[in-house]
């Protein structure tokens, strides 16, 4: 069986060479190990809904899960690190190509990187059966080996201001492992997790920014717009540095004065800067709109650890606004949006899409609800778990077959 080119993935074809780590698009096997987009995104989409079933039927009594680990600390790791690291691999080794102008990670290798993360999840699923640290040793490889790929692609291609997005790889590959040293000598992880979030929305404040303005200037130009997002600049650096600072003060201790402070300032500093990319003008297309929708959340969850640093709102239902309403969100936006873009489609969102939008943005909403009712604690649950399954269980639907099938040509080629 020959591997199928996925042609039009990239825009530079570089001459081959002898290099440790083998790049370069396939031209035999699967389509669906052409492009590190392809296969995490689509594992990543599978994982979302396995998970959430399993957590689902664990909170319910119906199912032993992760014995000896336990069943909190799972939930909380296989969407830290199962699912969102997945996505965040198909995204970086879609774009750091982009970036650095080299030919991407594919075949053999791809897959190779792909079993890794599956034997995490696996290791995870029932690590009594070989033991807390032989899972956790097996689960912590995947993200170190990203780190060592993305990085020496930047280094070779010299876009060294792009190493600051892999820094946040490398804080989430820490954050794993801290995480199961957590986990295993506590009982339950802690600081970790904390850690792992903060890395999270350190990207999405770094690359948002990247990403937001330019896809909203592109697609305002289309319409003949003719004011458009404000280009980056001091007020962006100096809202980087303070919201890094919140965060590492959240992850450090969530429960202090100077967090709260330090919270709202970048609260307010991260409303500004969503305001000026002009987002309200893009709402006639989803697949631009959903990107600011995502970014809204990131001032919500500062505003989120500010309330919870002064006992407003309890420590989890903050916790959730970040990682569904800002993370997730976000991860979805970005997958259906390079989906279409890198598989031939039109960046448009269809009903399915849309409606995929509404679904996580709802659970994004409903989740921290269990804070202000108590009594409806299981209810809500439901209902987010309800809404995340849609979301994530539509993009399947819709994108699992762009997914595994050969690129779309344009009409006439």
């Amino acid at each position: 069986m020959k591997w199928r080119q996925d042609m039009g993935s990239t825009d530079q074809i570089a001459a081959p060479r002898r290099r440790a780590v083998p790049r370069g698009l396939s031209t035999t096997g699967p389509i669906l190990f052409s492009y590190g987009f392809r296969p995490f995104f689509l594992g990543a989409a599978v994982w979302a809904c396995a998970a959430m079933c399993l957590w689902i039927l664990a909170l319910a009594g119906r199912l032993e899960l992760a014995e000896g680990y336990g069943v909190h600390a799972w939930h909380q790791h296989e969407m830290l690190f199962g699912f969102a690291s997945a996505v965040l691999a198909g995204f970086l080794l879609t774009a750091v190509p982009n970036w650095t102008g080299r030919l991407p990670v594919s075949g053999r290798p791809l897959l190779l990187l792909f079993l890794l993360w599956v034997a995490g999840r696996a290791a995870m699923l029932a690590p009594q059966l070989t033991g807390n640290l032989w899972a956790a040793g097996i689960d912590s490889i995947f993200l170190p080996t990203l780190l060592f790929i993305c990085v020496r692609e930047i280094v070779a291609g010299k876009k060294w201001a792009d190493l600051k997005v892999v820094t946040g790889l490398g804080v989430l590959s820490a954050a794993n492992i801290c995480f199961h040293l957590e986990t295993i000598l506590k009982g339950a992880p802690d600081f970790s997790s904390r850690f792992a979030i903060a890395a999270y929305i350190g990207l999405v404040i770094v690359v948002g920014g990247r990403i937001l303005p330019s896809f909203t200037r592109n697609w305002l130009a289309k319409q003949g717009a003719t004011r458009f997002p404000s280009p980056h600049g001091r007020f962006d650096t100096v809202t980087i540095a303070v919201s890094v600072a919140a965060l590492f003060a959240w992850a450090a201790n969530p429960e202090t004065p100077v967090t709260a402070l330090a919270a709202a300032g970048a609260a307010t500093l991260q409303a500004i800067r969503l305001y000026r990319w002009r987002g309200w003008a893009t709402f006639a297309e989803p697949i631009v709109a959903i990107l600011h929708i995502s970014y809204l959340f990131v001032p919500l969850g500062f505003m989120a650890i500010a309330a919870s640093a002064r006992g407003l709102l309890d420590g989890p239902a903050a916790m959730h606004v970040l990682t569904i309403g800002t993370v997730a969100t976000m991860m979805l936006a970005v997958m259906t949006r390079a989906t279409r873009g890198h598989t031939g489609r039109e960046l448009h969102a269809s009903p399915m899409t849309n409606l995929a939008y509404a679904a996580i943005v709802a659970c994004a909403l409903v989740r921290p609800l269990t804070s202000a009712f108590p009594g409806h604690t299981s209810l809500l649950h439901a209902l987010a778990g309800l809404t995340w399954l849609l979301a994530f269980g539509l993009y399947l639907c819709e994108y699992g077959p762009m997914l595994v099938n050969k690129r779309r040509q344009p009409i006439g080629k």
